[in-house]
């Protein structure tokens, strides 16, 4: 019994050394020397080193001068009573979805208002059909990135809320376009904070 218990107890220490020390550690040295910026969460940072936030995760952009991410249905603690949830979108503690099916009420409701608020900015959409990630929100709630569909129907917006002319902003978005890898997977994609850096660098404001 002893030998088995001893042999049991040096196969659990081995297993540990291995997989829970010597394995991590050896992969977070190769991603340090290999790929600091994406191991440490592909963080951008301002010109005084402040992290502005990650090329991984959407976060919100308010305003006409920005290009805007995917909607988020992410939910948070009440302020007022914890034991409930209300609406925090773009919380990167609570990713998650709304889960509301197809035939949900409140899933068309909330569509019907955030296509109102839309066209209330930008007129030129009125009955113009949209891709769907310009309303949908993501299972995450925390998509980086929009489709370059997306992105081209806010060109006119951006441009016209930073006094540029649209042309020079669909050059700037065309570099930003990320294509297929290896020309066959995933989808073509832009990443909203690259972007917005990008147009804030070719064009700033100071809001």
């Amino acid at each position: 019994m002893r030998d088995i218990a001893m042999g049991a107890v040096r196969a659990s220490l081995v297993t540990w050394l291995l997989c829970g020390l010597a394995y991590p550690l050896a992969l977070t040295g190769l991603g340090q020397w290999l790929i600091p910026f994406q191991a440490n969460g592909s963080l951008e940072r301002n010109p005084v080193g402040a992290v502005i936030g990650s090329r991984l995760i959407g976060q919100g952009w308010n305003g006409l001068q920005w290009f805007h991410g995917r909607p988020s249905a992410t939910t948070g603690a009440d302020p007022r009573d914890p034991a409930q949830v209300v609406p925090v979108p773009y919380n990167a503690a609570n990713s998650s979805g709304s889960n509301l099916g197809p035939t949900s009420k409140d899933l068309l409701k909330r569509l019907l208002e955030d296509r109102q608020a839309l066209e209330a900015t930008q007129p030129e959409l009125v009955g113009t059909m949209l891709p769907a990630d310009m309303l949908t929100t993501s299972a995450s709630g925390l998509d980086p990135d929009i489709s370059p569909a997306n992105a081209a129907l806010q060109v006119a917006r951006v441009a016209q809320a930073r006094g540029v002319p649209p042309v020079d902003v669909s050059t700037l978005l065309e570099h930003q376009i990320t294509i297929r890898s290896f020309g066959i997977f995933g989808e073509p994609h832009v990443n909203v904070l690259d972007l917005n850096l990008a147009l804030q660098r070719a064009y700033p404001r100071s809001d």
